[in-house]
């Protein structure tokens, strides 16, 4: 009895190179970080997307966990990952891999900026960042500081769409 092999599809010549430029690309304030997009869910079909983080010192996002997995990769700097509770310093030259649905969140603790490329699968998740930041000039541009009652209408907003975004936001990772 023999197994036949699977075969690889044909190529698909309606999808093209993804060629970018980070200085051409735009740049998005969120949490006091900013990110850039570099790959679209619209130019993978769907599959991943990537994104290029500047977390500042104190920067990084609140615990939070979502559907889709999540690859960091540290380019340059140290930050501190929680996850599921438990704490890691993640170095220049590390990859960490979060699986869907478990409680995470990345901090900066140290005292220079940390960039690090992030991996989105299934991509979506660079529409959520699209959605809740505001334009900024640079990769490396901080957003502007809100005011308390601008801050609490941006959480509100963050709330409102993150079911949309297939993300929940928690009190501990």
């Amino acid at each position: 009895m023999s197994t036949a092999l699977p075969t690889i599809p044909p190529d698909n010549p309606e999808r093209t190179l993804t060629l970018v430029q980070l200085d051409q690309l735009p740049h998005i304030g969120l949490v006091g970080d900013t990110y850039t997009i570099t790959v679209t869910g619209e130019q993978t079909a769907g599959r991943f997307c990537v994104i290029d983080m500047h977390i500042p010192p104190g920067g990084g996002p609140p615990p939070h966990r979502h559907d889709f997995e999540e690859t960091f990769i540290v380019l340059d700097g140290e930050m501190e990952a929680t996850f599921r509770g438990q704490k890691s310093i993640v170095r220049a030259g590390d990859t960490i891999n979060i699986p869907a649905n478990a409680p995470h969140q990345f901090h900066n603790t140290s005292v220079k900026p940390v960039r690090m490329l992030c991996i989105c699968s299934p991509a979506g998740q660079e529409n959520f960042f699209r959605e809740v930041g505001v334009p900024v000039a640079t990769r490396a541009t901080p957003p502007p500081k809100l005011e308390p009652k601008e801050q609490a209408a941006f959480i509100d907003k963050v709330k409102a769409l993150a079911p949309k975004y297939r993300t929940e936001l928690l009190r501990e990772a």
